[in-house]
């Protein structure tokens, strides 16, 4: 009776409870990347689907490592029009580029009343292009400032709501400490996607934008250059350690996870590790809103995850919005945060009692996500990204005044932009 319940539970979600089968055995390919949680609940949601589809087969195939070898799977894949695989793991910064290319299923026509109000806003906005919804959102990301609550604590302090009062708090506590090993701010500086994420979160704090709705490149340079140079000041100053330069998520985890430092910019995933039983901070650490800067109306994190999407070469694209529906569901997604310590794209599980009693910070967490925002949504993301990079690094390591840099990137960009109107 309990598969019977299940399996129209699950026919119910996807919507394919009233339409007849299709014949024969139907194999559904999911591409996604390899969960790296405590436990892996996918491959029993899969089966899940399969219950409740006695005629299909859903194949999980992992990509590459990395992003970039992801987005290079995917883009030789879908250019050379290949119907390999049904359902795609997308970063969400790929969806417009992929919409754009004629790459996605188009979602809207399909979607019920509602359906999309349960999850974050910014999710939303990253899943469509042209006003046209190409993907749901899966697991979510945003930038968020951690810090050592039991040293914030010792000195009378609360978190800093500016960057300013941060830098004032840090040389504080260093100088009470006396711990010549003990950092100021750790974040992500290397010349990769980490350090956009970081500067477009210091261009929100300073009140701009890197690219506007109408295209316009870094409306407001000056206060882009102001935001550079902040970042800048923080390495010159030793707020931020040089080494910050060639910090990537993981190598300034690890040094805050080992008590070296007072702050940290990271994404959610890292406090299942401090709170871990070997962890040298664990019962030690905050969450907090990322600061602003004097002149900025308030902090934001970048957000960040993965959306899923139908391939428009799908041989089964019922079946594959199906199985979009039941991934995103809050089964499932409640099922991926409590064995995966993944973040849901749906709000009401951040208060859902089981998932807080196994991770007390959700409450809090459920507020950051929904003033994160979201990186440019444009097809050309990437080769923005791309251009800005080295420009903004440049102004990092010191070779590049940032009124220059902001200058340089931003006649190029202005040039593509224009060139495509």
């Amino acid at each position: 009776m309990r598969r019977v319940l299940l399996v129209l539970w699950v026919a119910a979600l996807t919507g394919c409870a009233g339409s007849a089968p299709e014949r024969g055995a139907i194999t559904l390919v999911f591409k996604y990347a390899r969960i790296l949680g405590p436990a892996d609940p996918l491959p029993g949601l899969l089966r899940e689907f399969e219950a409740a589809h006695p005629n299909v087969r859903v194949k999980g195939e992992s990509l590459p490592w990395t992003s970039d070898e992801q987005h290079q799977f995917y883009v030789i894949n879908l250019e050379g029009r290949s119907p390999g695989f049904d359902v795609m793991m997308l970063d969400l910064i790929w969806v417009p580029e992929f919409a754009r290319a004629g790459w996605l299923l188009d979602l809207t026509p399909r979607l019920g009343p509602g359906e999309l109000r349960p999850y974050f806003p910014s999710t939303v906005e990253a899943a469509t292009y042209d006003g046209r919804v190409f993907a749901l959102p899966w697991i979510m990301n945003v930038g968020l400032l951690y810090y050592r609550a039991d040293l914030l604590r010792k000195y009378g302090l609360e978190p800093p709501e500016t960057f300013e009062a941060l830098v004032r708090q840090v040389r504080r506590i260093r100088e009470g400490e006396r711990d010549p090993a003990l950092d100021g701010y750790l974040w992500q500086a290397k010349q990769y996607e980490g350090l956009v994420v970081n500067v477009l979160e210091s261009f929100w704090a300073n009140g701009t934008r890197l690219l506007a709705a109408d295209d316009t490149v870094f409306p407001e340079p000056e206060r882009a250059a102001e935001a550079l140079a902040f970042l800048r000041g923080l390495i010159a100053s030793g707020v931020s350690p040089a080494w910050t330069t060639a910090a990537d998520e993981e190598l300034s985890r690890r040094a805050f996870g080992d008590g070296h430092a007072i702050f940290l910019r990271n994404w959610p995933y890292a406090m299942d590790l401090f709170q871990a039983r070997d962890s040298r901070v664990r019962g030690r650490v905050g969450i907090a809103p990322l600061p602003r800067l004097a002149r900025g109306p308030r902090g934001a994190g970048s957000t960040g995850g993965a959306h899923l999407g139908v391939s428009r070469r799908s041989r089964h694209p019922d079946l594959a919005v199906g199985l979009v529906r039941f991934l995103t569901s809050e089964r499932a997604q409640k099922a991926l945060a409590r064995g995966a310590a993944l973040s849901p794209t749906r709000e009401a599980l951040y208060d859902d009692p089981e998932l807080v009693r196994s991770r007390p910070d959700l409450p809090a967490l459920r507020a950051l996500m929904r003033a994160g925002r979201p990186r440019p949504v444009t097809p050309y993301y990437l080769l923005l990204s791309a251009t800005v990079q080295p420009e903004f690094s440049a102004v990092l390591v010191g070779v590049k005044p940032p009124g220059r840099a902001i200058g340089d990137a931003r006649l190029r960009l202005t040039h593509f932009f224009g060139a495509l109107r």
